[in-house]
C-alpha cells in the first residue's frame, strides 16, 4: 500500500473499531460506571495500571478493585482511614498485589489534596506533541510521599526508555473527545496532538507489518518512531489509531 492507501485503511478501521461496542469488551468499561470527572479518572488510572496479561482477568480484577473501594473511588481516595485500607489487603493483579494497591491509594490522596489532581500534572509537564516527560514527572510525584520501592514498578518511565503503554491508554481516555461516547474527552487542558499510541504487543506486531515501525523492541524508541509516522498521517488526533492497529491485532489475528 502507499501511504495515502494506508491512511483510508487505517482510517476505515478506526472507524470500525472506535464505535461504543468496543466498551463492551474492554477495559475502559470501568470508568464507564461513573459520571463524575474524579470517579472516572481515578477508576481510569487504577483499570490502567493493571492492565496487562488476560483482558477477561483484568476487568474482572478491576471490578472486584472497584468493589473494593465501595463503588465511590474518590470518595474513597479521599476520605479512607487505616481500617478502609484492611480491605484492600484481598486485592492482587498478577504482581500488582495489596501493599502496591494500598501505596497507589495513598498516592492518589496526596496528588488530589496537594496537587489539583491527576489532571493538572500531567499538563503542568505537557509538551507540545508529546506527554512522555510529563509521565516521567508523574512518576516523580506520585511516589514523592514514603513509599514502598516495590511498587515503583507498577508506574512506567519513558525516560528509562518505557513505551509506558498503561499510563498512554489512561491519557487516551482522559484527553480524547472521539465524538462517539468510547473515549471521555474530560481532560480540557491537553490536546489528542500530544498523545502517543499504547504500544504493546498487538498494536507493536501490526504497525511492523503495515511498515509503520521497523524497531524490534515495544520501548520509548520505538514509541517514538511510532509517534512520528502516526502523526504524518494525522497530526491533530494520532493515537486514534491505537483503535485500528489493536483491533486488527486483537480481533482480525491481523
Amino acid at each position: 500500500m502507499n501511504k495515502t492507501e494506508l491512511k483510508d485503511f487505517l482510517d476505515t478501521k478506526v472507524k470500525q473499531y472506535n464505535h461504543p461496542h468496543f466498551i463492551e469488551s474492554d477495559p475502559i468499561q470501568i470508568p464507564h460506571q461513573y459520571s463524575n470527572k474524579e470517579d472516572i479518572e481515578i477508576a481510569g488510572f487504577l483499570t490502567a495500571s493493571i492492565a496487562w496479561g488476560n483482558r477477561k482477568s483484568i476487568i474482572n480484577n478491576a471490578k472486584r478493585l472497584m468493589d473494593l473501594l465501595d463503588n465511590s473511588p474518590y470518595d474513597f481516595v479521599i476520605n479512607h482511614s487505616e481500617n478502609d485500607l484492611e480491605k484492600l489487603q484481598s486485592f492482587v493483579h498478577r504482581t500488582f498485589n495489596a501493599d502496591d494497591c494500598t501505596q497507589f491509594i495513598k498516592s492518589l490522596k496526596h496528588i488530589y489534596l496537594t496537587h489539583n489532581g491527576l489532571e493538572s500534572i500531567f499538563a503542568k509537564h505537557a509538551e507540545k506533541d508529546s506527554m512522555q516527560i510529563a509521565i516521567s514527572k508523574f512518576k516523580t510525584t506520585f511516589f514523592e510521599i514514603e513509599h514502598l520501592p516495590r511498587t515503583q514498578k507498577h508506574i512506567s518511565d519513558p525516560l528509562k526508555n518505557s513505551a509506558a503503554k498503561r499510563i498512554n491508554m489512561f491519557l487516551r481516555w482522559m484527553v480524547r473527545d472521539d465524538k462517539t461516547g468510547v473515549d471521555f474527552g474530560i481532560w480540557k487542558t491537553l490536546s489528542s496532538s500530544q498523545l502517543s499510541c499504547p504500544l504493546d504487543v498487538h498494536s507493536g506486531n501490526v504497525a511492523r507489518k503495515l511498515g509503520l515501525l521497523n524497531r524490534k523492541q515495544n520501548d520509548a524508541k520505538a514509541l517514538f518512531e511510532l509517534d512520528t509516522t502516526l502523526r504524518k498521517l494525522d497530526p491533530n488526533d494520532p493515537v486514534k489509531y491505537d483503535f485500528a492497529l489493536f483491533g486488527l491485532g486483537v480481533f482480525e489475528k491481523f
